[in-house]
């Protein structure tokens, strides 16, 4: 066999379990497709928090009636997720608020179909992936309404992915003391500490140049996101250690599902939407 005949390595996979190359390219192409968004029809945007709100919910929504038998009302949930999205542009916040509750009232009634048994599970469950996924995501696509609103969105996606960049890389170089043993073993505060730095200097940086505000804001947005991104990456560990499985799904090389990587950004876009309107008001 000739040196052209020998086959290339198989991929292996990072200190932290996945496929780093596959991961990066993957994350890229996301990147640059959210970024092209907003640059050129910040309004784009909306259609693809909406397109990943939809594939996440589903994404959770059979993980969890795999895993546990639980049945999400997926309909009602899908349907009203996307009002959720695509009334916060011309109605805001009261869009999306009455359009969630709309959808727990459809969750309650849809599920009269299955019959008694684990209605209130179920129903619980609905609810909880509503909230979960789509009404938080619905803040993030209320970032864009304002002029200013693809740099609000760039200065939240920044924060976070510093966050998340920031963590992994201490982690994985320094990290030997563990946050949360139980729910996410490989999470360290050195890995903590690493997102606190990114997370702090992309705010201060971004909320200076994009958004024309002091670095002090900055910092505190950049700081209340890193909390915010690791609430909710050891939200998501829970609630994958609960139903004993590893991902989401599937969908995107070296991440596992959407959902998976959704995860530091859920509970991240109310408070990125809150701070950064309380700070510097449109």
């Amino acid at each position: 066999m000739s040196a052209d005949d020998v086959p290339d390595p198989p991929s292996r996979p990072s200190r932290a379990g996945r496929d780093l190359r596959a991961a990066i390219g993957v994350g890229v192409v996301l990147g640059a497709a959210v970024i092209l968004s907003l640059l050129m029809v910040r309004f784009v945007f909306i259609g693809i928090a909406a397109a990943a709100a939809l594939v996440s919910t589903i994404e959770l929504a059979q993980a969890v009636r795999r895993a546990a038998g639980i049945r999400v009302s997926l309909v009602p949930v899908l349907v009203g997720g996307q009002a959720m999205m695509w009334l916060s542009w011309p109605f805001g916040l009261r869009g999306i608020l009455i359009s969630f509750a709309i959808t727990v009232l459809g969750c309650l009634v849809w599920r009269f179909r299955d019959g008694i048994d684990g209605y209130l599970r179920d129903v619980t469950a609905s609810v909880f992936t509503a909230a979960y996924v789509p009404l938080f995501t619905a803040f993030a696509a209320m970032l864009v309404r304002p002029e200013d609103g693809a740099f609000r969105a760039l200065v939240f996606l920044i924060c976070v992915v510093a966050s998340d960049t920031g963590g992994y890389a201490f982690g994985v170089l320094f990290g030997k003391h563990p946050m949360a043993p139980v729910i996410s073993p490989k999470k360290s505060w050195e890995g903590f500490g690493g997102s606190l730095v990114g997370g702090v200097l992309a705010g201060a940086l971004s909320v200076w140049l994009l958004l024309d505000g002091q670095w002090w804001m900055g910092v505190l947005v950049g700081a209340a996101l890193v909390c915010s991104a690791t609430i909710g990456d050891l939200m998501e560990s829970v609630i994958k250690r609960d139903l004993g499985i590893k991902d989401m799904g599937s969908l995107l090389p070296g991440h596992g599902g959407l959902m998976d990587r959704m995860d530091s950004l859920l509970p991240s876009a109310p408070l990125a939407w809150m701070m950064l309107f309380w700070l510097i008001p449109s």
